[in-house]
């Protein structure tokens, strides 16, 4: 089997408590920039910073800088609380389960791009955080890559004890595959709070609680990460035990066999949630006019070809051709597969569902 190329996914565990620390520096900010200089601030799964630099500066002009700011959930938080000091001129990394806290925290500038795909256009949120309508030129943020967390299985942990593979939410619930399941605490990962979001687009606000108790009777195991739930429990991510395993829906695409003409592992379409990870310009930038130029080049074919090797995301130009494996073995769910919520929505609700698990999970 083909080495898993890991995903380096974005923690939830200090978006929920890193608010206090990062209000200690809340205050503090980047040097005065040069009218050519331009910083973005990214998550810590971003492409290589100084190669980045260098392409960037190259295509747009300026002389571009790439400061990190941890995972998905540390990089809104520190956007929120520098807002009025921004530390940047641009951002990217922030994905629908916090984009609507930057609109409603007045932390983005509206933004109008230059030869964005047009397949782009769906993927931008206006300045009311909701997907922009036709004839839109001017958002709030705009989508650059997306992924999909999915429920993952060993195909042949099933054939060998011959048990039927699930397929679909309602199985992990059942008798059969008591104690088979992995998933990951919502209160301390992105990757299980994207599920969560699922979880209620699926069966509602008045179901989702009711479905996760299931999972909880069914023995399903809960740990606080990606890597321990892949890696750690997973049967076909090292010596795990555990046949069924949260993850997303381009992992199979790195576990090949190794004459690459199948994969070991499968994503259950029907169990994904969408990740868009958006960028966007910061109020109050120094340089709004190269922090739109930074932008755009994220939105290029010569960035958006390198998306899928580079922080394993699939583009949203859809004119890029993705890798042969991806094509064959991880496929982006439709949208008829997804259970997907808007941002809005995630914004609105997040906080009384992370409650109501942490009590269904007795945390």
């Amino acid at each position: 089997m083909r080495a898993y190329n890991p995903i380096v996914r974005r923690s939830l565990a200090t978006s929920l408590a890193a608010l206090a620390l990062f209000s200690l520096s809340a205050c503090s900010t980047a040097p005065e920039a040069k009218s050519n200089d331009v910083t973005i601030i990214v998550h810590d799964s971003f492409v290589d910073g100084p190669e980045f630099e260098a392409a960037a500066s190259e295509a747009t002009g300026y002389d571009v800088k790439v400061v990190t700011a941890g995972d998905g959930g540390e990089l809104t938080n520190k956007l929120v609380l520098t807002k009025n000091a921004p530390i940047a001129d641009a951002f990217f990394g922030v994905d629908n389960t916090f984009a609507s806290r930057l609109i409603e925290n007045d932390v983005v500038d509206i933004y109008e791009p230059q030869d964005m795909p047009a397949s782009a256009y769906e993927y931008a949120l206006n300045e009311a955080g909701a997907p922009s309508s036709t004839g839109d030129h001017q958002f709030a943020m705009v989508g650059v890559d997306q992924g999909a967390t999915c429920m993952n299985i060993d195909p042949a942990w099933f054939a060998e004890q011959g048990i039927a593979e699930p397929k679909s939410y309602a199985d992990l619930a059942k008798q059969e595959y008591k104690g088979l399941t992995v998933l990951i605490d919502p209160l301390s990962s992105s990757t299980g709070a994207s599920f969560l979001a699922g979880t209620v687009a699926a069966f509602g606000e008045d179901g989702y609680a009711a479905y996760w108790q299931s999972l909880v009777d069914n023995d399903a195991r809960v740990v606080q990460g990606w890597d321990d739930a892949y890696y750690g429990q997973f049967t076909q991510g090292g010596d795990g035990t555990y046949p069924i395993v949260l993850s997303y829906s381009s992992s199979p695409a790195w576990t090949l066999t190794d004459d690459g003409k199948a994969t070991t592992t499968k994503a259950l379409l029907d169990t994904c949630t969408t990740q868009v990870e958006y960028a966007g310009v910061l109020a109050g930038a120094q340089n709004t006019e190269g922090a739109a130029a930074v932008i755009d080049y994220l939105l290029s074919p010569e960035f958006q070809q390198q998306i899928p090797d580079a922080m394993y995301m699939y583009p949203v130009d859809a004119e890029v051709e993705m890798p042969a494996d991806w094509a064959a073995f991880a496929p982006m769910p439709t949208a008829e597969q997804s259970n997907d919520l808007l941002p809005a929505e995630i914004e609105a609700g997040r906080e009384a569902w992370l409650k109501q698990i942490s009590a269904t999970l007795g945390l």
